[in-house]
């Protein structure tokens, strides 16, 4: 193990608060590793700290007087990440004007920290993979093999024995980096360390901004230390500054730091969900809809028939019969049921029995109504049929409805 001298240099060379046993843990490890040329593999949430693990090896290996390029994985697009990682020659793609060099060839000799290595493309993991097992790469374009003597420390925030079950990252690679694996704890399993690190981000931004100090109360600390932090020391920092920015001077209780708190599942306004389609409404619809046309076939049938109760002879057999479907077949929840209304008395309805008139009737009529409401003045008469006076006027002759005639 490492001593505890070591620990607490490598914490004060990189800043590191807390004396959780978990991080002095972490620390140890990367301490113990770093003499030995193994590739490592850190873990841990996004905003835990991961980046300082790597500066601990290289600042305690062989290599530390060789370069230390970090890298980050998520954010070089995929058409590029080769070239940027192993370089390319001239003319190999589209804007590629002369050689360049890679990252791998410009720490030959010293540590490359590939950070999000989840997010690195199945084709160039194949490339990493390569470069792990014998230090041998090509540049994009290239056929002439090149060598590269470079350790490789490698951190995700993903779970990545489930990215290789779901085929998202090769897994001889995965082998191949966690050779040695360092887990970082979050910030929410370092208990006392949430009280350090709150008072050294209040000390610094006092300084650095020249403001009053912020004091916090017991009950302050303790609602920082019960509290998630998913977004973990990079979260804590940024409550803590707006806190000192905007209570300089002040006691931080409680109550006061609630206000500068990010929202917990308890407090934080919830989403409503989509409205749920309500089939007992729409059903109601189309019953009023189908209803009314009932009522109206009804009225037509009765003006044919005279009032009587004999239908017509021309009336046909084939009927259809407007009846309520049973819940069952329309899904929905049920609602409480209303206090039952009278039920109508249903009808069969030959529908085939009512005449339809054709479209140049019902317009004609139409056109002579209106007419004969605005008192045969044209202009208005086509206004309020919404169409143009020239429209109207052919439509007027087409109907033989010319006043003059």
């Amino acid at each position: 193990m490492a001593t505890e001298q070591q620990i607490r240099a490598a914490k004060q060379r990189f800043g590191i608060i807390g004396d959780s046993q978990a991080l002095i843990s972490a620390i140890d490890r990367a301490l113990r590793v770093a003499p030995i040329d193994l590739s490592v593999l850190i873990i841990g949430e996004s905003g835990s700290g991961k980046e300082s693990f790597p500066k601990i090896i290289h600042e305690n290996s062989p290599r530390k007087h060789k370069k230390y390029i970090a890298v980050n994985c998520g954010a070089i697009p995929e058409g590029t990440i080769d070239s940027e990682l192993f370089g390319h020659v001239k003319g190999s793609f589209t804007g590629a004007i002369a050689d360049h060099k890679g990252y791998f060839e410009e720490a030959d000799g010293g540590v490359i920290f590939l950070d999000e290595v989840a997010e690195m493309p199945l084709s160039t993991q194949a490339r990493l993979l390569r470069v792990l097992e014998n230090g041998e790469y090509l540049r994009v374009g290239d056929a002439e093999v090149r060598r590269a003597n470079v350790r490789v420390v490698a951190a995700t925030n993903r779970d990545m024995l489930r990215e290789v079950e779901k085929g998202k990252f090769r897994e001889d690679l995965y082998y191949r980096l966690s050779t040695v694996q360092i887990n970082v704890p979050p910030l929410r399993e370092r208990g006392n360390d949430i009280k350090l690190l709150a008072r050294k981000f209040a000390r610094d931004f006092v300084e650095k901004n020249r403001t009053d100090e912020i004091v916090f109360t017991d009950d302050a600390f303790r609602k920082l230390e019960g509290f998630s932090w998913p977004g973990n020391v990079r979260q804590l920092k940024s409550v803590v500054e707006q806190v000192a920015l905007f209570e300089a001077g002040n006691t931080i209780d409680d109550a006061t730091l609630r206000q500068y708190m990010p929202p917990t599942p308890d407090t934080a306004m919830t989403v409503q969900s989509a409205p749920t389609f309500d089939y007992n409404a729409e059903r109601n619809k189309l019953f009023s809809i189908l209803f009314s046309l009932r009522d109206e076939i009804e009225s037509l049938k009765q003006q044919i028939s005279g009032n009587t109760d004999v239908a017509p002879a021309h009336f046909s057999n084939n009927v259809v019969e407007l009846q309520r479907p049973t819940n069952a077949l329309i899904p929905y929840e049920e609602s409480e049921p209303a206090a039952p209304a009278e039920e109508p008395n249903y009808q069969t309805i030959d529908v085939e029995a009512v005449p339809v008139k054709s479209l140049e009737e019902t317009e004609r009529e139409s056109i002579k109504s209106a007419l004969e409401r605005n008192n045969g003045r044209r202009k208005r008469t086509a206004e309020e049929l919404k169409i143009s006076e020239r429209t109207l006027y052919r439509k007027i002759k087409q109907y033989g409805l010319d006043e003059k005639k």
